[in-house]
């Protein structure tokens, strides 16, 4: 029956229209792809016994869609320093491109703010522009979507959909100030090579970008290498933006062009309700027109157990040895604390620094429990702004968004 169920969603997956993407996964091009009867399977994504797989990842990501394709890592995938790139969760607007050649792969930098229109090859930049690696923080801005309530729309994201691995790139700053800004630049916008799920060639899937101030940082790159390798297709390759510590949207993928503007970007979800919050707090399921609605820029603070997986079982007078990680976005996290009757106490616990700015930082803690029986441990962050996590999902927004909560595990000690 699962066999049967796996090959009905497989033929299912073809006639959605994504055959295209498939020549990007096979490294080559689906030569007559368009005349394979509905009912009929390349023995190529037969003999996959995923999407995962087909997309170079960790059997255990959970599909949320696959038009466009989305996956998340469970929390426990997520217990590396260093996020691996098969374990690295993948957020796609529309379809990947399909027959990439990173060797006539070319920005182009244009825009009202710009000096002039230049075209770098990805070459160029690798060659005439100095070098930089950071660990970054990637985190969509609807992580942990399926806890609000009345539910908001969306794929339902749990809590999986961030990551913190080493990007390797040139810095955006360098790229701009090459290129020249003028006095009036305000903000960058970024357009990829990927394709409307329409399938119109003219419809851009999604152009968002970052405040001029966020693009100069240091570490806003655009990145060529994920722990030291090229970026899987998934994740953008050739190039892709990167800005730690803001929602995930802004660091475009297959990034060919980047204007710089003297307004706020008006590309493709950047306006209406797209990964903007309430400017101010509303009752639950309340409409708010899109004029009272704010983008949203540095992601809040935030914590996860990697370490065990929910459901630990242990005998009674045995520790938990327990570890995770916690961000702020554009801030650091100060303060890490542990409770497991609920936040009546909580233990404060030793949270490294970053090994550079918008890494995640880790935490170890040891619980004891004072009897047999059912617990939760549950973490929590605070910033070195004073900001803490809230026990319970916070203010409710139309797209649900922002979601910080604690995290929680539960524990089973026996007799």
């Amino acid at each position: 029956m699962a066999k049967n169920r796996r090959n009905q969603q497989r033929r299912e997956f073809i006639r959605t229209g994504l055959l295209a993407s498939f020549g990007s996964l096979l490294g080559m091009e689906l030569v007559y792809g368009k005349y394979i009867p509905s009912d009929l399977i390349p023995l190529e994504i037969l003999s996959s016994n995923s999407i995962s797989e087909l997309l170079d990842k960790h059997p255990e990501l959970i599909e949320l869609n696959d038009r466009p394709w989305n996956l998340e890592t469970p929390a426990h995938l997520l217990n590396d320093d260093v996020t691996p790139a098969d374990k690295m969760f993948v957020r796609n607007n529309g379809s990947m491109p399909q027959n990439i050649d990173a060797d006539t792969w070319v920005l182009r930098i244009d825009g009202e703010s710009s000096e002039r229109e230049v075209q770098i090859s990805l070459r160029d930049l690798k060659e005439k522009f100095k070098r930089h690696s950071y660990q970054l923080v990637i985190e969509c801005g609807g992580n942990g979507r399926n806890e609000f309530n009345p539910p908001a729309k969306g794929n339902q994201w749990g809590l999986g959909a961030v990551s913190c691995a080493q990007w390797t790139g040139v810095r955006l700053r360098d790229v701009l100030e090459y290129t020249g800004m003028k006095d009036d630049a305000v903000y960058i916008g970024y357009y990829g090579a990927d394709t409307h799920l329409s399938g119109k060639k003219d419809q851009v899937v999604i152009s968002r970008g970052v405040p001029i101030r966020k693009a100069l940082e240091d570490e806003s790159l655009l990145a060529y290498e994920l722990n030291g390798h090229p970026i899987p297709i998934a994740n953008g390759f050739p190039l892709r933006l990167v800005f730690g510590g803001w929602p995930g949207s802004t660091s475009g993928k297959w990034i060919n062009r980047i204007s710089i503007r003297n307004k706020v970007h008006d590309g493709p979800k950047m306006g209406g309700q797209s990964y903007r919050v309430p400017c101010e707090e509303v009752a639950p399921g309340e409409q708010v027109p899109d004029e009272n609605m704010c983008i949203i820029e540095s992601m809040p603070v935030k914590s996860l157990i990697t370490y065990p997986r929910t459901g630990a079982i242990l005998n009674s007078g045995q520790s938990l040895a327990i570890r995770g990680h916690a961000w702020a976005g554009d801030d650091l996290v100060s303060k890490m604390e542990i409770s497991i009757d609920y936040g009546q106490s909580w233990k404060e616990t030793p949270v490294l620094p970053p090994v550079n700015r918008l890494a995640w930082q880790h935490f170890k803690a040891t619980v004891d429990f004072p009897k047999s029986g059912y617990y939760e441990v549950w973490a929590k962050a605070s910033s070195d702004r004073g900001i803490s996590q809230p026990m319970v999902v916070p203010g409710w927004n139309p797209k649900g968004y922002l979601n910080n909560a604690c995290h929680r595990i539960a524990v089973k000690v026996r007799p």
